[in-house]
């Protein structure tokens, strides 16, 4: 089937929160979720499922957990077993419960910056400190990096998790395998685990490569905690189906404990949807990645030649755009100034850690025509 991403629904009105929060006047390019209707074989797997009259509590689908480790060896070579498989509501929940589970009130958890929002509020929710490292970003590549000597050096004798986002949000990067290594060996050498977010683990451009840190080795299997979920790749976050693989026993049954009152079970239709896209919906997934990074290529070349004061740096992995806008001739946040002055509403750096007040965060998750208004918007703004 031949799907049509130039054409997507009209989502206002709808309870959107990317659409219906801010002014109807306003483009919204934020929250990553995408404009994109959905595989019809997912609306086809709940339809299914709504012709039995009886939604009672539903048990962890193994269905689900075996295509899920199906698909993970298929594509990493990551051999993971079904009992490995933990559901949870959602990544950002899913973390904020292994903080829960492998921290104390007297430990640190360390993160990468710039940060996905939630990274940097996690520590605060359990009143324990967080550590931001900061990426650098390398002309020559046009890449942001990790320097190596300063992320041990920030490492404190209570720090207990960090916190790892592959691909990373918001720069993009699909981090190497000899970079996750590095990472992971620094992390043994500390005792620290690591809880990695591998949600836009799918949303890969060509020539990029996704590795899982806890496929690498044995050791790293034992001290991480990895999250993915379908609701990135196949646009179905609203769905709230995540998974948690954790292979050290002990680990899982801290997770577990930590779960306990506070952790809902992920619903029976967002079972039945997250089945369906890993089962039915990759020749959508194929063409939807060709789309968006059309619209990468659409986006970078218009803002190299019409707003050449953002810089932007490579983009591997997500449909996410990070746009560093400290060079252009206005005061002021960037991500205010276009919702003001464009109509444009942006992710606002300020929220991804500090020193990031003059970037903005922009979602490539849309159709072509959508994306060419806002960044003809931006353009006409700075006139």
């Amino acid at each position: 089937m031949k799907y049509n991403f130039d054409v997507v629904p009209n989502r206002r009105n709808t309870n959107c929160v990317k659409w219906d929060i801010y002014p109807a006047d306003r483009l919204p390019l934020w929250v990553a979720d995408m404009d994109f209707a959905v595989c019809p074989k997912i609306v086809e797997a709940i339809q299914k499922r709504l012709e039995h009259p009886v939604f009672g509590y539903t048990m962890e689908s193994p269905e689900f957990k075996n295509i899920f480790c199906e698909r993970l060896e298929k594509r990493y070579g990551w051999k993971v077993a079904p009992d490995d498989i933990i559901m949870v509501p959602g990544i950002v929940s899913g973390f904020n419960f292994a903080i829960r589970a492998f921290c104390g009130s007297d430990n640190s958890v360390i993160y990468q910056t710039p940060a996905y929002p939630p990274f940097i509020e996690g520590p605060h929710n359990f009143n324990i400190e967080g550590i931001a490292n900061d990426l650098y970003y390398q002309d020559k590549d046009q890449m942001w990096k990790i320097d190596f000597d300063r992320f041990e050096a920030q490492i404190k004798e209570n720090t207990s998790l960090f916190i790892l986002c592959n691909p990373h949000n918001p720069v993009g990067r699909a981090f190497s395998k000899e970079e996750l290594t590095r990472m992971g060996d620094i992390c043994l050498k500390h005792g620290i685990k690591i809880c990695s977010d591998e949600i836009h683990c799918e949303i890969l451009y060509k020539g990029a490569v996704h590795t899982p840190i806890a496929s690498i080795n044995k050791d790293f299997a034992e001290n991480t905690i990895t999250f993915m979920a379908p609701s990135k790749t196949f646009n179905i976050p609203g769905l709230a189906c995540s998974v948690a693989i954790v292979q050290n026993p002990e680990m899982k049954e801290k997770f577990k404990k930590a779960l306990q009152g506070l952790g809902s079970f992920v619903t029976v239709l967002s079972q039945e949807a997250g089945l369906a896209a890993y089962r039915d919906c990759d020749d959508w997934l194929e063409q939807l990645l060709d789309y968006l990074e059309e619209n990468r290529n659409f986006a970078a070349a218009y803002i190299k030649e019409h707003i050449p004061a953002i810089r932007l740096n490579k983009i591997e992995a997500t449909f996410l755009m990070w746009m560093d806008c400290s060079a252009l001739p206005i005061e002021g946040s960037p991500a205010a100034f276009f919702a003001e002055k464009a109509h444009v509403q942006l992710n606002d750096g300020a929220a991804f850690g500090k020193g990031y007040e003059k970037f903005v965060r922009l979602n490539l998750g849309t159709n072509r025509a959508t994306l060419s208004e806002a960044l003809e918007r931006m353009r006409k703004a700075l006139l």
